[in-house]
């Protein structure tokens, strides 16, 4: 357990600050928060590596509890429009963190055997795309209207031009569309530090 400390911090300081940055506006299609999220990937990427996919696994778990323990409390916290964390975003936040760095874990295993970069560039761009398409479809969407009738999302459902300039689509789709490209570009510039603790930690930790 000494060992994944590490890990475990980063993940929960990942997930806390982008459940309090998530709260403020980043131009027209962004929050402060879509620019911390994606490192989530890179602390499960870099425990991989490292530690293997069980030691990955644990950390993942603990930053789901912290997660749930985040949107349990943004919850109680009243904003202009109701509670900060409605029960769609909970659940579209719990259910899209879990699925992805699982996903990214599993991919990661697959190509571990690859060129350095390859595990950790192609496992975060797969489980990005996973993580943004499922958390914005469960807690925006009306299609999933039912999951809570009560909570009024329709402002999300507004017919825009694609990021002001595509073709038109619900808001919530322009939305989706900015996080996914942040999301896509750090996986790269993940790569840096990515390769830079390897090469420090590695020889350390075997």
């Amino acid at each position: 357990m000494t060992k994944l400390l590490p890990g475990i911090l980063a993940m929960a300081a990942i997930v806390v600050a982008s459940n309090i940055l998530v709260q403020f506006l980043f131009g027209s299609w962004l929050t402060w928060g879509a620019f911390t999220y994606p490192f989530a990937f890179l602390v499960t990427d870099l425990t991989n590596r490292l530690q293997g996919a069980a030691a990955a696994r644990r950390v993942v778990l603990f930053g789901f509890v912290v997660g749930i323990i985040c949107s349990l409390i943004g919850s109680q916290i009243m904003g202009e429009f109701g509670p900060l964390v409605s029960f769609r975003v909970a659940i579209g936040s719990g259910a899209a963190f879990l699925a992805a760095q699982l996903t990214d874990i599993a991919v990661f295993n697959r190509l571990r055997e690859g060129s350095w970069w390859k595990a950790p560039l192609v496992s975060t761009l797969v489980s990005a795309t996973l993580d943004t398409a499922m958390f914005f479809s469960i807690a925006f969407s009306a299609a999933l209207t039912m999951l809570e009738p009560a909570n009024d999302v329709s402002w999300a459902g507004e017919m825009l031009p694609l990021l002001g300039a595509g073709p038109v689509a619900p808001l919530w789709v322009s939305l989706a569309t900015a996080d996914l490209l942040v999301k896509l570009a750090l996986a790269f510039v993940a790569l840096v530090p990515f390769r830079l603790i390897v090469g420090k930690l590695a020889a350390r930790i075997a």
